[in-house]
């Protein structure tokens, strides 16, 4: 599986980033894919892959690079619930200057850099992400409605991206909630307001998850649950996506 590591032309300067591809000399539909607060790493990747597998091509851009290149705090191989806590504390006052406004900015780059690659097709493209890269892929898809056909978010707070927002979606969505992230009194009210808006929706609490169940290299890491993820996700995308 063809890899590279990219660097994305931005307007506030250069995001490095991961791609993951077929190597069959085809053009193939092109997923945006928003990591976890931890960013690029070796478990980030090996998904890129994965995805990348099924026919696409995958772009991981890290979007913490206003404060240096990926990884933008030391990573232990293994991230531990102590670790985890610690980690989330520096990390914070990066999540929280990332604003919408450098978001959308950032989502206008990616994409333009996605649709721009040899090995990507003309057609319309998903995007997906996890933990807080859902929110930005919520975000990236309501500000290009004509260009996103398909959003997944997975233990992603999407709720903050406002009622307004999730209103306009005008992608095929699919949301995973960590049963910890969501009751199911909170889940009725988002799955209502998406029923209000008429967004063509899945969006469902995975049994028994913690936050971040998707993620191999953490003690949140559930398998059932992550093979539960690519059985959503990878529907979604070939119904939408098309080979152009």
């Amino acid at each position: 599986m063809p890899t590279k590591t990219l660097r994305i032309p931005t307007t506030d300067g250069v995001a490095d980033a991961f791609a993951a591809f077929p190597d069959d000399g085809e053009r193939h539909p092109g997923v945006l894919m928003y990591a976890d607060a931890f960013g690029i790493r070796p478990a980030l990747r090996e998904m890129a892959r994965e995805l990348a597998g099924h026919g696409y091509y995958v772009l991981v851009p890290h979007f913490f690079y206003r404060h240096g290149p990926a990884p933008v705090v030391e990573l232990p191989e293994h991230i531990g619930e102590e670790a985890r806590v610690a980690l989330v504390a520096r990390l914070m006052p990066l999540i929280e200057a990332h604003t919408t406004e450098r978001v959308v900015s950032d989502a206008d780059a990616y994409l333009g850099f996605l649709t721009a690659q040899p090995e990507v097709g003309s057609g319309p493209v998903a995007v997906t992400g996890y933990c807080i890269g859902g929110l930005l892929a919520v975000r990236t898809a309501v500000a290009h409605p004509r260009q996103v056909a398909a959003l997944a978010a997975f233990h992603a707070p999407v709720g903050a991206a406002g009622p307004d927002a999730l209103a306009s979606l005008t992608a095929q969505v699919h949301f995973g909630h960590a049963e910890t992230d969501l009751t199911s009194e909170a889940l009725g009210e988002l799955n209502g307001a998406l029923d209000a808006a008429g967004v063509d929706y899945t969006s469902e609490i995975y049994p028994g998850t913690v936050h971040g169940f998707t993620m191999p290299d953490t003690d949140s890491f559930d398998a059932a649950a992550q093979r539960l993820h690519w059985d959503r996700l990878l529907p979604l995308l070939a119904r939408t996506l098309a080979n152009d």
